[in-house]
């Protein structure tokens, strides 16, 4: 019975050959796996896709996926794919770009599906807000988000220019690591900023598997949480409370650096408005982020009142959502390696395992059979946590303080420079490599920071080598 939740099928389906393969060839006796590692070998359950998948290894359907359902995933990847032009344009299904926005499509920003990079794209962007005790409100210029690009006859907001500040960080062993802190600094400036305001750089985050961490039951996610550290460990994870665009009533936040969207849907729809400055049946303003300040912008040309209605119409941003929900996760590489079973054994001793949950199972789900029932690994409990100083942007979003990040799953995490051309981790990008990350840990964090820069070299490089095999 436990392997049914490696690979349900569901009603009106029927497994494909390759997939009876590579379960059967998961599930061998011959392969030395305990059924732990078997499971762990597929993060994704059923949906997890294998083999050598090249740089296009975040661009995978779900492998439980049928014919049928493929045809609409590849209708979402064009959604996706597609570069957005100004109004009024020709070509009516792709007009209502901006008038401020970052970039002209979503793929522009996930490489390949997967981050983006803080330099040479629109793959980093800056959130600004005006933070007050009573909460934090859209700034009154600028919006939510610093667009750094604009439609004929008008100008960006600003530009962004980013310099680093190094820190060294002492190793046990006698190895130094070197930090590097980012600065941001905005020149051709429509406004000035207040001084009570906020500003935050947010990466794009790779897509994989988001399907699935939707499908994960909600009393699983909020069973971890420990807002009052009851428990004594230190971690005192919390859930973030936001507005469901599509129901209007709260939900838990599963979705973006700081659980600030509940749904995919809503994140899609979110990052049509802020990030391209593309209307949908969720947030129809067809102006994107322009503020009322903003005059020209809110009185430019604009795609809105044709036969979409809204420059993006609800069938094709669901469609944008399915594609998103079902992109699957790889199956990981070198679980039985000596080495990397030796860095899960320090990863699990120091104690990541606090808030990177290494195992859920979804919930059973009628209308996303991908989803539906599913033994999954995806390292992250999705709740908030403190990261400490070094990681405070400022900015609150919904009841997230400025120290406070969603745990990010840590599947896929060492295809990251294979996909995008570059490692770059957290929020911003600041670290390149899977080392510095962990050494920007705070906060709640800050024991097992500790412990890892007093590891022995080899076990560190363990530990490295066990992350990459996620």
């Amino acid at each position: 019975m436990a392997f049914a939740l490696l690979a349900p099928v569901a009603e009106g389906q029927t497994r494909s050959e390759s997939e009876r393969r590579r379960i059967e060839a998961v599930t061998a006796p011959t392969t030395g796996f305990t059924a732990a590692e078997a499971f762990e070998q597929l993060p994704g359950g059923a949906a997890t896709v294998s083999g050598d998948l090249g740089r296009e290894a975040f661009s995978r359907p779900s492998a439980n996926m049928s014919f049928e359902r493929e045809l609409d995933f590849h209708l979402g990847q064009a959604l996706f794919d597609k570069l957005w032009v100004a109004s009024p344009a020709s070509t009516k299904a792709s007009d209502g770009l901006g008038p401020l926005y970052n970039a002209r499509s979503c793929q522009a920003c996930h490489i390949r599906d997967g981050r983006g990079l803080p330099t040479g794209g629109p793959g980093l962007v800056l959130r600004v807000g005006r933070v007050r005790d009573d909460g934090v409100l859209p700034y009154p210029l600028f919006g939510l988000q610093i667009q750094d690009s604009a439609v004929p006859r008008l100008r960006p907001e600003a530009s962004v220019r980013m310099t680093y500040t190094e820190t060294e960080v002492a190793l046990n062993g006698g190895e130094v690591a070197v930090l590097h802190r980012p600065d941001y600094r905005l020149d051709a400036m429509q406004g000035a900023l207040h001084p009570d305001s906020a500003l935050s750089a947010r990466l794009a985050p790779q897509m994989i598997g988001l399907g699935l961490l939707e499908a994960i039951p909600e009393a699983e996610i909020l069973a971890y949480a420990d807002p009052d550290d009851r428990d004594g460990d230190g971690i005192s994870g919390r859930p973030n409370r936001v507005v469901d665009l599509e129901t209007g009533q709260e939900a838990l936040g599963r979705f973006g650096w700081k659980a600030g969207a509940a749904t995919v849907l809503d994140q899609s729809a979110a990052a049509f408005a802020s990030d391209i400055g593309i209307s949908s049946p969720l947030l129809p303003a067809p102006w994107g982020d322009c503020t009322a300040l903003q005059v020209e912008c809110r009185n430019a040309p604009h795609g809105n009142g044709d036969l979409r209605g809204t420059e993006i119409d609800g069938p094709a941003l669901g469609l944008t959502a399915f594609y998103s929900r079902n992109l699957a996760v790889p199956a990981r590489r070198d679980v039985d390696d000596p080495e990397v079973l030796r860095g899960k054994r320090v990863f699990y001793s120091i104690g990541c395992p606090a808030c990177h949950v290494p195992k859920h199972v979804t919930a059973r789900l009628t209308d996303q059979p991908e989803q539906s029932f599913q033994l999954i690994w995806p390292y992250t409990d999705l709740l908030l946590h403190d990261m400490g100083d070094g990681l405070a942007d400022g900015l609150p979003h919904g009841v997230a303080t400025g120290r406070e990040w969603r745990t990010a799953p840590l599947w896929g995490i060492g295809l990251t420079e294979q996909v995008s051309g570059e490692a770059r981790f957290l929020h911003d990008g600041r670290a390149r490599t899977l080392l510095e990350a962990v050494l920007w840990h705070g906060g709640e964090a800050a024991a097992q920071r500790d412990r890892v820069i007093d590891l022995t070299p080899e076990d560190r490089t363990a530990l490295i080598r066990f992350l990459e095999s996620l």
